[in-house]
């Protein structure tokens, strides 16, 4: 018996070895920084640095635009925040480029067997049915809504903030509790009640559930979870059981969340023709998979997980990026004083007209709103890398030439299958050869000048990588970007922004997302404290 686990083991090591020599030949020439340790590679420290880019950007301004990094047992990884190779992967090879298989099952366990997990022609599948929820026409129906909750969230913050002049706020906090409840009402037709904290009970789980499952892992867990590469497909279900805090949160959220959301969805899935007239996404989604070939139908765990996926993703990546706008706006109050002046104004002629909220054209109308959004994906990106693994062999094309470890100048890079990429999105949206010289600052007014005919077209909206990109993009970026336009209206409308009396250093911390904390005070978990106070 010892022999035979002994024989099963050094199976096992040969096999991994095969792989990773293979992967380490084919980049040898890349030049990169030396990994901390074979074991490790540079996946300890860049999981762990103190803010997000912080290796990223020292890495591009060392080797240019595309590095090598080391994985673990010594597995070479081309990191890359170039135009067209990003281009290349995200848009003109799609499927062929997957999801490293750690970071798939991590999704998986966070949102079910959705669309964010899906892999292939599973994904490609669910995307034709969820397509018809995600059309600007139907997106646009939901504005009255966002303004709606973006109004109760004003007035609960207007009784606090008169008690008790320039209050500080955990603005984060809030702004979750309203993205939550707008994905409900907007996804499912259902209430939350994030906001009056009546069934807080997903509010609770998700508040800070990336600081309890993903922030400052073990190096061990961090070990472990690279080791899924390499499981069997038999063993994957069981991993979310490995018995570790992070993972028992994990596994908590997603009962939550099933109970919660259970009665709903059964609810949803009665008669089809109940749905004529429904505009919430789920009954448009259920609708478009019952008209689907039966091969190609979602089934019922497909379908829950696209809840669990909306309401995953839906609301904490939209309430982020508002809050790291806020926190510039504190920063910049010439700014702040513009947009309210934009806002205002606009709202003067919509009451001048006879209306009394703005209209889709009415917020694409305020400029000044519209870059300072754009600003903050690029110079905030709530998703600030993603890891790739090649189905097949490939050349990847360059826009910006590399120099060799020999000397010699690379304008492509040939790859096997098997190959991991790790795509710098924060890299990407600093690269001063696209956003100029002056890339590592907030400046909204950079999208005033900017001639986006001469960038090589990468991400979704406004070329910018943080919904990322092609076949994969995020399907709904323009629910959150109609939302955060209706919110920042409503907000900047009605209070002003400014950096609390207190001291608080907040740091970009990588856990999964990119979320916000106070340095040396992580009791307080993911915060964003600004000063508020009624806007005069």
């Amino acid at each position: 018996m010892h022999l035979l686990i002994l024989a099963a083991f050094l199976s096992v090591t040969a096999a991994l070895t095969v792989v990773f020599r293979r992967r380490y030949r084919s980049l040898s020439y890349i030049r990169g920084p030396s990994p901390p340790s074979w074991l490790f590679g540079h996946d300890i420290a860049f999981l762990r640095q103190q803010e997000v880019g912080e290796k990223d950007f020292k890495w591009m301004k060392e080797y240019g635009v595309t590095w090598r990094i080391t994985s673990h047992f010594g597995t070479q990884v081309l990191m890359t925040a170039d135009p067209k190779a990003m281009q290349h992967v995200f848009h003109k090879s799609g499927y062929n480029y997957v999801k490293r298989r750690d970071h798939a099952e991590m999704s998986r366990m966070f949102t079910g067997p959705g669309i964010i997990s899906a892999q292939g022609e599973v994904h490609q599948r669910h995307r034709k049915i969820m397509n018809p929820a995600f059309s600007a026409p139907q997106l646009r129906t939901f504005l009255t809504l966002f303004q709606d909750i973006g109004i109760k969230m004003c007035d609960k913050w207007k009784g606090e903030v008169l008690d008790a002049p320039d209050k500080t706020v955990y603005v984060n906090k809030w702004l979750a509790r309203t993205t939550l409840d707008i994905i409900g009402e907007a996804a499912f037709a259902y209430d939350y009640g994030a906001l009056d904290q009546r069934n807080d009970r997903l509010s609770k789980v998700y508040s800070n559930i990336f600081v309890k499952t993903t922030l400052h892992s073990s190096k061990w867990l961090i070990l472990w979870r690279s080791m899924w590469n390499y499981f069997p497909d038999a063993l994957m279900p069981y991993i979310k059981y490995t018995p570790t805090k992070e993972h028992r949160h994990i596994r908590h959220a997603t009962r939550i969340f099933q109970e919660v959301v259970g009665q709903v969805f059964d609810d949803l899935t009665g008669d089809v023709s109940e749905k004529e007239g429904k505009k919430d996404v789920m009954s448009i989604l259920v609708k478009a998979n019952a008209s689907e070939d039966p091969k190609s139908q979602l089934s019922y765990t497909e379908m829950t997980a696209q809840m669990q996926s909306l309401t995953f993703a839906g609301h904490e990546t939209t309430a982020s990026t508002l809050s790291w706008m806020l926190w510039e706006l504190a920063k910049h109050p010439d700014y702040q004083a513009k947009m309210r002046a934009e806002i205002r104004a606009t709202r003067s002629a919509v009451l001048a007209r006879g209306d009394t909220s703005f209209t889709i054209d009415d917020l694409d109308s305020m400029t000044s709103v519209l870059n300072a959004i754009k600003e903050t994906l690029r110079f905030h990106p709530i998703v600030f890398n993603l890891w790739r693994e090649a189905v097949n062999d490939d050349v990847i094309p360059l826009s910006e030439p590399i120099i060799s470890a020999t000397g010699e100048t690379i304008h492509s890079i040939p790859i096997r299958a098997g190959q991991w990429l790790s795509m710098s999105i924060c890299s990407y949206n600093r690269l001063p050869q696209v956003w100029g010289e002056d890339a590592d600052s907030w400046n909204p007014d950079r999208f005033l000048d900017i001639d986006q005919t001469k960038q090589v077209r990468v991400g979704v909206f406004a070329n910018l990588m943080t919904f990322s990109a092609g076949v994969r993009g995020c399907i709904g970026w323009r629910f959150s970007l109609i939302e955060m336009q209706a919110l920042a209206a409503e907000l900047l409308e009605r209070f002003e922004f400014g950096l609390p009396k207190e001291h608080y250093e907040i740091v970009r911390v990588p856990a999964g997302l990119m979320i916000p904390l106070v340095k040396d005070r992580l009791e307080l978990g993911s915060v964003m404290p600004l000063q508020v106070s009624m806007a005069q």
